[in-house]
Protein backbone atom coordinates (compact mmCIF):
# COMPACT_ATOMS: atom_id res chain seq x y z
CA UNK A 1 0.00 0.00 0.00
CA UNK A 2 1.28 3.34 -0.60
CA UNK A 3 2.28 5.74 2.08
CA UNK A 4 -0.06 8.01 3.23
CA UNK A 5 1.17 11.94 3.28
CA UNK A 6 0.15 13.47 6.20
CA UNK A 7 0.62 16.95 7.23
CA UNK A 8 -0.97 19.63 9.14
CA UNK A 9 -1.86 22.69 6.99
CA UNK A 10 -2.91 26.29 9.02
CA UNK A 11 -6.96 26.34 8.58
CA UNK A 12 -6.70 28.28 5.15
CA UNK A 13 -4.69 24.86 3.67
CA UNK A 14 -7.71 22.96 5.28
CA UNK A 15 -10.31 24.75 3.77
CA UNK A 16 -8.39 24.39 0.29
CA UNK A 17 -8.12 20.46 0.48
CA UNK A 18 -11.40 19.74 2.32
CA UNK A 19 -13.70 21.72 0.65
CA UNK A 20 -12.18 20.96 -2.78
CA UNK A 21 -12.78 16.93 -2.13
CA UNK A 22 -16.48 17.43 -1.12
CA UNK A 23 -17.10 19.08 -4.12
CA UNK A 24 -15.35 15.91 -6.48
CA UNK A 25 -17.81 14.22 -4.50
CA UNK A 26 -21.25 16.15 -5.86
CA UNK A 27 -23.03 14.21 -7.84
CA UNK A 28 -24.09 14.68 -11.43
CA UNK A 29 -26.96 16.97 -11.76
CA UNK A 30 -29.94 16.36 -14.30
CA UNK A 31 -30.14 17.51 -17.95
CA UNK A 32 -33.81 18.21 -17.89
CA UNK A 33 -35.49 20.97 -15.88
CA UNK A 34 -38.42 19.01 -15.29
CA UNK A 35 -36.54 17.05 -12.48
CA UNK A 36 -33.57 18.61 -11.96
CA UNK A 37 -32.10 18.63 -8.58
CA UNK A 38 -28.95 19.20 -6.66
CA UNK A 39 -26.46 21.41 -7.74
CA UNK A 40 -27.36 24.99 -10.09
CA UNK A 41 -24.18 26.69 -9.50
CA UNK A 42 -20.86 25.77 -7.83
CA UNK A 43 -18.10 28.08 -6.55
CA UNK A 44 -14.96 27.18 -4.73
CA UNK A 45 -16.34 25.69 -1.44
CA UNK A 46 -20.13 26.89 -1.69
CA UNK A 47 -22.62 25.43 -4.02
CA UNK A 48 -26.18 26.54 -5.01
CA UNK A 49 -28.63 23.44 -3.83
CA UNK A 50 -32.37 23.54 -5.28
CA UNK A 51 -34.84 23.46 -2.24
CA UNK A 52 -37.78 20.42 -3.06
CA UNK A 53 -40.47 23.50 -3.25
CA UNK A 54 -38.78 25.77 -4.97
CA UNK A 55 -35.55 28.53 -5.10
CA UNK A 56 -32.37 27.38 -4.07
CA UNK A 57 -29.81 27.69 -1.26
CA UNK A 58 -26.06 28.80 -0.87
CA UNK A 59 -24.31 25.50 1.13
CA UNK A 60 -20.90 25.25 2.45
CA UNK A 61 -19.49 21.55 1.63
CA UNK A 62 -16.80 20.31 3.17
CA UNK A 63 -15.07 17.06 4.53
CA UNK A 64 -14.49 16.99 8.04
CA UNK A 65 -11.60 14.77 7.42
CA UNK A 66 -9.98 13.32 4.17
CA UNK A 67 -8.47 10.61 5.66
CA UNK A 68 -10.22 6.85 5.56
CA UNK A 69 -9.70 3.75 6.79
CA UNK A 70 -11.17 2.06 4.05
CA UNK A 71 -9.27 1.45 0.54
CA UNK A 72 -12.29 1.75 -1.91
CA UNK A 73 -10.49 1.79 -5.53
CA UNK A 74 -12.94 4.32 -6.80
CA UNK A 75 -13.17 6.71 -4.27
CA UNK A 76 -10.49 9.68 -3.69
CA UNK A 77 -10.62 9.28 -0.22
CA UNK A 78 -9.25 6.08 -0.05
CA UNK A 79 -6.12 4.84 1.66
CA UNK A 80 -4.37 3.26 -0.77
CA UNK A 81 -4.44 6.91 -2.77
CA UNK A 82 -1.22 9.33 -1.79
CA UNK A 83 -2.48 12.49 -1.33
CA UNK A 84 -2.19 15.10 1.15
CA UNK A 85 -4.69 14.34 4.16
CA UNK A 86 -5.89 16.56 6.71
CA UNK A 87 -8.64 17.03 9.76
CA UNK A 88 -11.16 19.93 11.03
CA UNK A 89 -11.27 19.68 14.50
CA UNK A 90 -14.83 20.54 15.10
CA UNK A 91 -14.16 24.28 16.54
CA UNK A 92 -11.98 25.03 13.98
CA UNK A 93 -14.65 23.75 11.05
CA UNK A 94 -17.68 25.89 12.86
CA UNK A 95 -15.55 28.93 13.29
CA UNK A 96 -14.73 28.77 9.33
CA UNK A 97 -18.41 27.94 8.61
CA UNK A 98 -20.21 31.19 11.11
CA UNK A 99 -17.66 33.73 9.14
CA UNK A 100 -18.89 32.01 5.80
CA UNK A 101 -22.58 32.56 7.45
CA UNK A 102 -21.80 36.15 9.15
CA UNK A 103 -20.45 37.36 5.83
CA UNK A 104 -23.67 35.85 4.16
CA UNK A 105 -21.90 33.42 1.98
CA UNK A 106 -23.17 30.38 3.57
CA UNK A 107 -26.78 29.73 4.47
CA UNK A 108 -26.60 26.09 4.86
CA UNK A 109 -23.61 23.13 5.81
CA UNK A 110 -23.46 20.32 4.09
CA UNK A 111 -21.07 17.90 6.31
CA UNK A 112 -19.58 14.94 5.25
CA UNK A 113 -16.11 12.98 6.40
CA UNK A 114 -13.43 10.07 5.67
CA UNK A 115 -13.71 7.39 8.17
CA UNK A 116 -11.38 7.27 10.26
CA UNK A 117 -10.02 5.78 12.79
CA UNK A 118 -13.46 4.20 13.14
CA UNK A 119 -16.89 5.32 12.64
CA UNK A 120 -17.71 6.17 15.82
CA UNK A 121 -14.70 8.56 16.42
CA UNK A 122 -15.62 9.86 13.04
CA UNK A 123 -19.27 10.74 13.90
CA UNK A 124 -18.41 12.15 16.89
CA UNK A 125 -16.03 14.89 15.65
CA UNK A 126 -18.73 15.71 12.98
CA UNK A 127 -21.43 15.27 15.73
CA UNK A 128 -19.55 17.38 18.05
CA UNK A 129 -18.87 19.73 15.02
CA UNK A 130 -22.70 20.38 14.57
CA UNK A 131 -23.37 20.40 18.22
CA UNK A 132 -21.20 23.81 18.32
CA UNK A 133 -22.79 25.51 15.64
CA UNK A 134 -26.32 24.48 17.24
CA UNK A 135 -26.08 25.31 20.97
CA UNK A 136 -22.87 27.53 21.19
CA UNK A 137 -23.36 29.40 17.62
CA UNK A 138 -27.34 29.71 17.78
CA UNK A 139 -27.17 28.67 13.82
CA UNK A 140 -30.88 27.74 13.18
CA UNK A 141 -30.31 27.30 9.56
CA UNK A 142 -30.10 23.92 7.14
CA UNK A 143 -27.95 21.11 7.95
CA UNK A 144 -27.50 17.89 6.15
CA UNK A 145 -25.52 15.44 7.65
CA UNK A 146 -23.93 12.60 6.61
CA UNK A 147 -24.47 9.13 8.18
CA UNK A 148 -21.35 6.79 8.85
CA UNK A 149 -21.97 3.16 7.57
CA UNK A 150 -21.48 1.02 10.81
CA UNK A 151 -21.83 4.03 13.59
CA UNK A 152 -23.64 3.35 16.27
CA UNK A 153 -27.94 3.45 16.86
CA UNK A 154 -26.94 6.76 19.65
CA UNK A 155 -25.05 8.29 16.85
CA UNK A 156 -28.18 8.04 14.30
CA UNK A 157 -30.17 9.27 17.00
CA UNK A 158 -28.35 12.22 17.46
CA UNK A 159 -27.26 13.41 14.27
CA UNK A 160 -31.31 13.04 13.23
CA UNK A 161 -32.23 15.21 16.38
CA UNK A 162 -29.54 18.09 15.43
CA UNK A 163 -29.66 17.78 11.14
CA UNK A 164 -32.43 18.86 8.45
CA UNK A 165 -31.73 16.32 6.52
CA UNK A 166 -29.22 12.78 6.93
CA UNK A 167 -27.73 10.91 4.04
CA UNK A 168 -25.79 7.62 3.56
CA UNK A 169 -24.32 6.66 0.16
CA UNK A 170 -25.49 3.37 -0.20
CA UNK A 171 -22.74 3.50 -3.25
CA UNK A 172 -24.43 0.49 -5.06
CA UNK A 173 -27.88 -1.39 -4.97
CA UNK A 174 -26.77 -4.51 -3.12
CA UNK A 175 -23.88 -6.59 -1.72
CA UNK A 176 -22.76 -8.13 -4.72
CA UNK A 177 -22.07 -4.74 -6.27
CA UNK A 178 -20.63 -3.52 -3.68
CA UNK A 179 -18.18 -5.91 -3.00
CA UNK A 180 -16.40 -4.17 -6.37
CA UNK A 181 -16.88 -0.97 -5.21
CA UNK A 182 -16.00 -0.76 -1.35
CA UNK A 183 -14.98 -4.71 -0.65
CA UNK A 184 -14.33 -3.46 3.29
CA UNK A 185 -17.90 -2.16 3.64
CA UNK A 186 -21.20 -4.36 4.12
CA UNK A 187 -24.39 -3.23 2.41
CA UNK A 188 -27.43 -4.99 4.65
CA UNK A 189 -25.95 -4.09 8.37
CA UNK A 190 -23.88 -1.58 7.68
CA UNK A 191 -25.72 0.59 5.86
CA UNK A 192 -29.46 -0.29 4.81
CA UNK A 193 -30.01 -0.87 8.93
CA UNK A 194 -28.18 3.00 9.54
CA UNK A 195 -30.89 4.58 6.92
CA UNK A 196 -33.53 2.10 8.60
CA UNK A 197 -32.70 3.47 12.11
CA UNK A 198 -32.37 7.54 10.67
CA UNK A 199 -36.50 6.27 9.84
CA UNK A 200 -36.89 5.02 13.25
CA UNK A 201 -35.96 7.90 15.00
CA UNK A 202 -37.38 10.33 12.81
CA UNK A 203 -40.74 8.26 12.98
CA UNK A 204 -40.09 8.53 17.39
CA UNK A 205 -38.97 11.81 17.66
CA UNK A 206 -42.02 13.19 15.68
CA UNK A 207 -44.60 11.10 17.17
CA UNK A 208 -43.25 13.03 20.41
CA UNK A 209 -43.51 16.22 19.15
CA UNK A 210 -39.60 17.11 19.08
CA UNK A 211 -37.59 18.42 16.29
CA UNK A 212 -36.16 15.99 13.86
CA UNK A 213 -34.44 15.53 10.03
CA UNK A 214 -37.00 16.07 7.49
CA UNK A 215 -35.68 13.86 4.99
CA UNK A 216 -33.69 11.02 4.29
CA UNK A 217 -31.20 10.62 1.04
CA UNK A 218 -28.75 8.43 -0.36
CA UNK A 219 -26.33 8.52 -3.80
CA UNK A 220 -24.84 6.12 -5.99
CA UNK A 221 -21.54 5.40 -8.11
CA UNK A 222 -23.00 4.84 -11.51
CA UNK A 223 -21.01 2.53 -13.98
CA UNK A 224 -17.91 1.18 -11.87
CA UNK A 225 -19.24 -1.99 -10.46
CA UNK A 226 -21.65 -2.84 -13.90
CA UNK A 227 -24.82 -2.86 -12.12
CA UNK A 228 -27.75 -2.31 -14.26
CA UNK A 229 -30.11 0.67 -13.99
CA UNK A 230 -33.01 -1.99 -13.09
CA UNK A 231 -30.66 -3.00 -10.22
CA UNK A 232 -30.41 0.41 -8.89
CA UNK A 233 -33.94 1.75 -9.01
CA UNK A 234 -35.39 -1.53 -7.73
CA UNK A 235 -33.27 -0.45 -4.29
CA UNK A 236 -34.22 2.98 -4.84
CA UNK A 237 -37.98 1.73 -5.33
CA UNK A 238 -37.68 -0.66 -2.24
CA UNK A 239 -36.16 2.11 0.00
CA UNK A 240 -39.11 4.55 -0.71
CA UNK A 241 -41.75 2.04 0.19
CA UNK A 242 -39.78 0.80 3.38
CA UNK A 243 -37.71 3.85 4.73
CA UNK A 244 -39.64 6.61 3.27
CA UNK A 245 -36.38 7.37 1.59
CA UNK A 246 -36.64 11.05 -0.25
CA UNK A 247 -34.00 12.15 -3.00
CA UNK A 248 -31.45 9.42 -4.45
CA UNK A 249 -28.64 11.07 -6.28
CA UNK A 250 -26.90 9.31 -9.44
CA UNK A 251 -22.80 10.00 -9.91
CA UNK A 252 -21.55 9.01 -12.86
CA UNK A 253 -18.20 7.55 -12.47
CA UNK A 254 -15.35 9.07 -13.60
CA UNK A 255 -11.49 7.57 -12.91
CA UNK A 256 -9.36 8.97 -10.84
CA UNK A 257 -5.41 9.43 -11.93
CA UNK A 258 -3.35 6.68 -10.19
CA UNK A 259 -6.26 4.86 -8.17
CA UNK A 260 -6.60 1.07 -8.86
CA UNK A 261 -10.10 1.54 -11.65
CA UNK A 262 -7.80 4.44 -12.90
CA UNK A 263 -8.09 2.13 -16.25
CA UNK A 264 -11.66 2.01 -16.81
CA UNK A 265 -13.62 4.37 -18.63
CA UNK A 266 -16.12 6.90 -17.67
CA UNK A 267 -19.76 6.60 -17.22
CA UNK A 268 -21.62 8.53 -19.66
CA UNK A 269 -23.35 11.25 -17.78
CA UNK A 270 -26.44 10.91 -19.65
CA UNK A 271 -27.25 7.68 -18.15
CA UNK A 272 -27.12 9.00 -14.22
CA UNK A 273 -29.74 11.77 -15.79
CA UNK A 274 -31.89 9.11 -17.10
CA UNK A 275 -31.55 7.69 -13.62
CA UNK A 276 -32.54 10.73 -12.35
CA UNK A 277 -35.08 11.11 -14.60
CA UNK A 278 -36.79 7.29 -13.89
CA UNK A 279 -36.55 8.22 -10.16
CA UNK A 280 -38.90 11.16 -10.71
CA UNK A 281 -40.88 8.71 -12.47
CA UNK A 282 -41.36 6.58 -8.74
CA UNK A 283 -41.06 9.19 -6.70
CA UNK A 284 -43.33 12.20 -7.90
CA UNK A 285 -45.43 10.23 -11.18
CA UNK A 286 -47.21 7.36 -9.80
CA UNK A 287 -44.71 4.73 -11.77
CA UNK A 288 -43.68 1.71 -10.82
CA UNK A 289 -40.24 0.00 -11.59
CA UNK A 290 -41.97 -2.94 -13.34
CA UNK A 291 -43.28 -0.05 -16.08
CA UNK A 292 -40.46 1.35 -16.71
CA UNK A 293 -38.86 1.06 -20.47
CA UNK A 294 -35.69 -1.09 -19.51
CA UNK A 295 -33.79 -2.73 -22.53
CA UNK A 296 -33.06 -6.65 -22.68
CA UNK A 297 -29.63 -5.86 -20.44
CA UNK A 298 -32.27 -3.87 -18.04
CA UNK A 299 -30.91 -0.25 -18.98
CA UNK A 300 -33.11 3.00 -20.00
CA UNK A 301 -32.68 4.17 -23.48
CA UNK A 302 -29.98 7.03 -23.63
CA UNK A 303 -31.99 8.61 -26.72
CA UNK A 304 -34.78 10.08 -24.80
CA UNK A 305 -36.36 10.24 -21.80
CA UNK A 306 -38.21 7.22 -19.75
CA UNK A 307 -40.97 8.84 -19.64
CA UNK A 308 -40.85 9.19 -23.37
CA UNK A 309 -40.02 6.05 -24.51
CA UNK A 310 -42.57 4.95 -21.60
CA UNK A 311 -45.46 6.48 -23.72
CA UNK A 312 -44.23 5.36 -27.57
CA UNK A 313 -44.49 1.70 -25.91
CA UNK A 314 -47.38 1.90 -23.91
CA UNK A 315 -50.03 4.84 -24.31
CA UNK A 316 -51.61 3.96 -27.64
CA UNK A 317 -54.80 6.32 -26.98
CA UNK A 318 -53.95 9.79 -26.47
CA UNK A 319 -55.17 11.19 -23.43
CA UNK A 320 -58.08 14.02 -22.74
CA UNK A 321 -56.61 16.89 -21.38
CA UNK A 322 -60.17 17.88 -20.45
CA UNK A 323 -61.45 14.96 -18.39
CA UNK A 324 -57.93 13.45 -17.27
CA UNK A 325 -57.37 12.81 -13.94
CA UNK A 326 -53.94 13.95 -12.32
CA UNK A 327 -52.68 10.45 -12.90
CA UNK A 328 -53.28 10.23 -15.83
CA UNK A 329 -52.19 13.04 -16.82
CA UNK A 330 -48.89 12.79 -14.86
CA UNK A 331 -47.81 9.88 -17.78
CA UNK A 332 -48.15 12.13 -20.47
CA UNK A 333 -44.33 13.22 -21.25
CA UNK A 334 -43.64 17.01 -20.98
CA UNK A 335 -46.49 17.27 -17.95
CA UNK A 336 -45.13 17.36 -14.38
CA UNK A 337 -46.51 17.45 -10.80
CA UNK A 338 -47.16 21.59 -10.90
CA UNK A 339 -48.13 21.74 -14.84
CA UNK A 340 -50.98 18.90 -14.21
CA UNK A 341 -52.18 20.98 -10.99
CA UNK A 342 -52.41 23.81 -12.73
CA UNK A 343 -54.28 21.96 -16.06
CA UNK A 344 -56.77 20.88 -13.52
CA UNK A 345 -57.14 24.38 -11.88
CA UNK A 346 -58.06 26.06 -15.16
CA UNK A 347 -60.61 23.70 -16.82
CA UNK A 348 -62.68 24.16 -13.75
CA UNK A 349 -63.31 27.83 -15.42
CA UNK A 350 -62.26 27.04 -19.35
CA UNK A 351 -62.05 23.94 -21.67
CA UNK A 352 -58.38 23.94 -23.21
CA UNK A 353 -58.74 24.03 -26.61
CA UNK A 354 -54.77 24.44 -27.70
CA UNK A 355 -51.06 23.88 -27.26
CA UNK A 356 -50.37 27.73 -26.32
CA UNK A 357 -52.90 27.33 -23.07
CA UNK A 358 -50.75 24.32 -22.15
CA UNK A 359 -47.88 26.14 -22.76
CA UNK A 360 -48.41 28.90 -20.51
CA UNK A 361 -49.32 26.03 -17.49
CA UNK A 362 -45.23 25.13 -18.05
CA UNK A 363 -46.36 21.46 -20.60
CA UNK A 364 -43.06 21.28 -22.80
CA UNK A 365 -45.83 20.81 -25.55
CA UNK A 366 -43.17 19.17 -28.30
CA UNK A 367 -42.92 15.76 -25.85
CA UNK A 368 -46.94 16.54 -24.99
CA UNK A 369 -48.47 16.93 -28.49
CA UNK A 370 -48.28 13.70 -30.20
CA UNK A 371 -50.23 11.86 -26.60
CA UNK A 372 -52.94 14.72 -25.70
CA UNK A 373 -56.42 15.72 -27.02
CA UNK A 374 -57.42 19.22 -26.61
CA UNK A 375 -61.13 19.22 -26.68
CA UNK A 376 -61.30 15.97 -28.70
CA UNK A 377 -59.14 17.14 -30.97
CA UNK A 378 -55.47 16.10 -31.69
CA UNK A 379 -53.15 19.19 -30.83
CA UNK A 380 -51.95 20.70 -33.90
CA UNK A 381 -48.07 21.09 -34.28
CA UNK A 382 -45.68 21.55 -36.90
CA UNK A 383 -44.36 18.14 -38.42
CA UNK A 384 -40.67 17.97 -39.33
CA UNK A 385 -39.49 18.90 -43.05
CA UNK A 386 -37.97 15.23 -43.18
CA UNK A 387 -39.02 12.00 -41.76
CA UNK A 388 -37.41 11.18 -38.30
CA UNK A 389 -34.86 8.18 -38.85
Amino acid sequence: MPPVVVVEPDLQQKLAILSQEATDEIADPPLTASVRQGITHATGFLYDAQRSGGGSIRLFKVLQTNACRFSCPYCFTSCAMRRRRTTFKPGELATVFVHLHQQRRAEGLFLSSGIVPDAGATMERMLATVEQLRLREGFRGYIHLKLIPGAQFEYIERAVALADRVSLNLEAPNQDRLRVLAPEKEFAEAMWQRLAWARQVIEQRRAAGLPAARSITTQFVVGAAGESDAELLYTVAYAQQTIQLGRSYFSAFHPIERSPFSDLPAEDPIRAARLYQAEAMLREYGFTVAELPFDERGHLPRDCTPKQAWAARYLHEPVEVNTASRQQLLRVPGIGPRSAARILTARRQQRLRDLGDLRRFGVNINWAAPFVLLDGRAAARQLPLWPLP
